[in-house]
């Protein structure tokens, strides 16, 4: 038997001859007519293959088989009425939701120790997780609820996805203090001269600083690839490698002594952040405050 193929409203039929013990109170209850409660009786009795409560006097009394089900229909329909009471209503204070965001590991710093304070205080049953982005199936993850935030560059996702700006930061150069190629004229061949860090999450490619600087006829040359910046932070200090990133990672991550931070010599477009959800999700009361509270944590 599916339960596609059966009409719900026969449980809670069930569910109030059950508790009242009679056709018209159930009735009464249900605010039917009693010949429809009856009728309702008489389509689930057939589709279970038992009668469900024999009439002793006025009492419908239940059979070993409405005993055994009794318990399980009358939760399942709190549950459901306790659901469509909850619909369009979100209370932080009592949710035990787990909210996901794809970020790079080092921009966790930026957001995630606010935002765990507030929802230690506002929301303790939240859980929070953050996972690296995996760009190629960012709108996949974000329709299907397996994300319900990423915060990223700017990407080229479908219409369904929205975005809203975060930031912009310039691109900035870190050289170990006491390199010698830096001095005061450092310029743009100085920098191409040099050997570079690329902190990227790709297997393979150029980083987007690259894809600027081919633009305007320019290569540089990679020597090392990382994931984190704070790793690259640690080989500049410790090589005459140069690493080329915004001036907000660099602020971020770059806890190293003995390194500089010096303006990149020739003018690229800022690096701009987004923070991505699902079109689907723009109504929910649940989402609204999670993005409430990340844009909050983000700002400050």
């Amino acid at each position: 038997m599916q339960l596609s193929r059966i009409d719900l409203n026969l449980f809670a039929v069930f569910d109030a001859i059950y508790r009242e013990r009679g056709i018209t109170s159930a009735a009464r209850q249900l605010h039917l007519s009693q010949p429809a409660v009856s009728h309702a009786l008489a389509r689930l009795r057939e589709l279970l293959g038992d009668p469900l409560f024999e009439r002793q006097g006025n009492v419908m009394i239940p059979t070993p088989m409405a005993r055994m089900m009794a318990g399980t229909v009358h939760a399942s329909l709190g549950g459901l009425d306790q659901m469509l009471r909850q619909v369009g209503q979100f209370d932080p204070a009592s949710s035990q939701r787990l909210f996901t965001v794809a970020t790079s590991g080092s921009a966790e710093l930026s957001f995630l120790p606010d935002l765990a304070e507030r929802v230690a205080r506002e929301a303790p049953g939240i859980r929070l997780a953050t996972v690296r982005a995996d760009r190629g199936n960012l709108d996949e993850d974000l329709r299907s609820g397996e994300l319900d935030l990423a915060l990223d560059i700017g990407l080229p996702l479908t219409a369904e996805i929205r975005r809203q700006q975060i930031g912009a930061s310039e691109l900035v150069v870190l050289a170990r203090v006491g390199h010698p190629a830096i001095g005061p004229g450092f310029d743009m061949e100085a920098y191409l001269a040099q050997e570079h860090v690329l902190v990227t999450g790709r297997r393979r490619g150029v980083g987007l600083e690259d894809v600027a600087l081919g633009r305007l006829g320019m290569r540089r040359r990679i020597r090392v690839r990382c994931q984190r910046h704070g790793a690259a932070s640690a080989i500049v200090a410790r090589t005459d490698l140069l690493a080329t990133m915004s001036r907000s990672q660099a602020v971020l991550d770059n806890a190293q002594a003995g390194i500089q931070v010096l303006a990149l010599p020739v003018a690229l477009p800022e690096l701009e952040t987004f923070l991505y959800w699902h079109a689907s999700t723009d109504t929910d009361p649940a989402s609204q405050w999670f993005r409430a509270a990340m844009q909050q944590a983000l700002e400050a």
